[in-house]
């Protein structure tokens, strides 16, 4: 009897004990969970602050007084309209210039260090989106209060537009040695020698703001280029929101990356408003098929548990929201071709006139153009509405610039040809033994990017993830140009952060530090101490020598 008795007992207490333990474990876990979360969210916010503070120093150290760091003051030039309400805020800066690039330099690595390690911890932030949105807003206003950095295209802008209006010189006709010399824009522009390569829509935008006078303009300018990449940030937000993505990481992902930081928003580049309108492209047909979706759902039979049946693919998963734009809902046909045509829908409309507007305001956009069309080849009908959009706004673009410009076009044949020391194409030359980039080499290298925009169509075709496909034709047409600038990776850096692809993220991050590498102040130090001179090259100097020939 006491043995019946006592082994039932015995296994209670020990499920007791067992309970007991496993209560202790758990705690003791949770306690440890929570240390690793707290030193993780430690981490996030370090990282942030650090992007931030480093941000406001590069400033300062540009504003204080004259440098290479600002590449339109010199000794006896260096306005207070043009340095900004943080110029003289730092009078013990040192005066010594290899100094001051090696400060620049290191906190630019340091921030993409920053950056690196941010978007790994700054998810584990309880309020992460406060702090993650907060950092954005405050590098963008310190990067709108700075004065120009690094290079003087603001002022080539501000050039052009004031050849046509106060000139009544076509910039896409006449060089701007050829106006005027006393105009206030013309010694702080540079481009002399070479014909407008900027797309109509910006170049009647740079008319707009001439009225304002020279140094108005500038802020002008830097006003509405610091919106329109807050702008694009918000719809990278809304459009991971559709992906189902975590935005966060998205804008920080975006929006803190250093090189576009310091060289984009600093140098004032109207590529956050080519980008800004193919991320709006790319929205319009995300909320477009989400719209196409909640409505076949609500049109859909229910199952024997109320719920509506979902499509299936031909393995039997549902269609996959990441990139894709239609799911076979969408591909069935309505009322036949006539169908597709009417009605028309606005979103799908607006994103093809979208990618049109893009290339009007700077060529680049329109290399993505051909991956979003081939993605919506399996759905015919967003095919045709996409198609229509862009036709209107081909057709509004050109006659647009027909009325301002005539018959002429932006001269991008003659910036095709300038080449960058660092660029992929002239290092491939200089490791192949010619010295550098030759003729044959960038027609090479064109077909290679042709073929690539093809290997992108195609995977478009096959997969539908046109956000991922138009990401690497963003890559390929980054590693194959001769004359490529740092702050370029912001045509890549939406696409990479809402892909559905780590690799393709890896390479923007990747691309991104070979751009410090070759493109901070202080690398040139870093070219003299390892003998590496591809200026020094026959074919160097004869590329240096064109460049100088159209700063002349």
């Amino acid at each position: 009897m006491n043995s019946t008795f006592r082994e039932p007992a015995l296994k209670r207490a020990l499920v007791v004990k067992g309970r007991g333990e496993h209560k202790a474990g758990g705690e003791r876990g949770e306690r440890a969970w929570s240390r690793t979360g707290d030193w993780a969210a430690a981490i996030g916010a370090a990282s942030l602050v650090v992007i931030v503070v480093l941000s406001a120093l590069i400033v300062m150290m540009a504003a204080d007084r004259p440098s290479p760091l600002s590449a339109t003051t010199h000794a006896n030039f260096f306005p207070g309209w043009m340095a900004g309400p943080l110029g003289g805020l730092w009078p013990g800066l040192t005066r010594d210039t290899t100094t001051l690039r090696l400060l620049f330099t290191g906190s630019i690595i340091t921030m993409y260090a920053a950056y690196v390690v941010g978007l790994a911890y700054v998810p584990a932030l309880r309020l992460h989106k406060r702090w993650a949105i907060a950092a954005v807003v405050a590098v963008h206003t310190i990067f709108f209060l700075a004065p120009p950095l690094a290079l003087t295209d603001i002022f080539n802008y501000v050039n052009y537009g004031r050849m046509e209006v106060v000139h009544h010189l076509n910039p896409y006709t006449t060089i701007p040695i050829l106006e005027p010399h006393g105009d206030p824009s013309y010694d702080l522009s540079n481009w002399h020698q070479l014909l407008s390569p900027y797309g109509p829509l910006f170049t009647l935008l740079t008319f707009a703001v001439v009225p304002l006078g020279v140094a108005a303009s500038f802020w002008a300018l830097k006003g509405i280029l610091a919106l329109a990449s807050l702008a694009m940030l918000l719809l990278v937000w809304r459009c991971a929101r559709l992906l189902g993505r975590d935005p966060v990481t998205v804008i920080v992902l975006v929006g803190l990356n250093p090189i576009v930081l310091v060289w984009g928003l600093g140098g004032d580049h109207n590529d956050f408003l080519m980008v800004l309108f193919i991320v709006l492209g790319f929205y319009l047909l995300l909320l477009s098929r989400a719209r196409t979706r909640q409505r076949g759902m609500a049109e859909r039979p229910v199952d024997s548990n109320g719920a509506a049946e979902r499509p299936v693919d031909r393995n039997g998963a549902s269609p996959s929201p990441a990139g894709g734009e239609g799911d076979r809902a969408q591909r069935a046909p309505r009322a036949g071709r006539r169908g597709w045509l009417f009605p028309l829908v606005p979103l799908e409309l607006g994103a093809g006139g979208a990618f049109v507007v893009a290339t009007g305001l700077k060529a680049s956009g329109g290399v993505l153009i051909p991956v979003v069309l081939v993605a919506l080849l399996k759905t015919p009908r967003r095919l045709v509405q996409v198609v229509l959009g862009m036709i209107a706004a081909a057709l509004l673009v050109g006659a647009v610039s027909l009325i301002a410009f005539g018959l002429h076009v932006p001269d991008l044949s003659t910036q095709g040809r300038l080449v960058t020391n660092v660029s992929v194409p002239n290092l491939l030359g200089l490791v192949l033994g010619s010295g550098g980039e030759t003729d044959g080499l960038r027609r090479l290298l064109s077909g290679v990017l042709a073929l690539a925009v093809l290997a992108c169509c195609f995977h478009a075709w096959r997969t539908r993830e046109s956000i991922t496909a138009a990401g690497w034709a963003g890559v390929a047409l980054l590693v194959t140009l001769s004359w490529v600038l740092p702050w370029y990776v912001v045509w890549v850096l939406p696409l990479a952060a809402l892909s559905s692809s780590r690799r393709l993220r890896t390479v923007t991050l990747v691309l991104g530090a070979y751009l410090i590498v070759g493109w901070s102040p202080a690398s040139g130090l870093l070219w003299n101490a390892i003998g590496f001179h591809p200026e020094k090259t026959s074919l160097g100097r004869l590329h240096q020598r064109y460049v100088k020939e159209l700063l002349n």
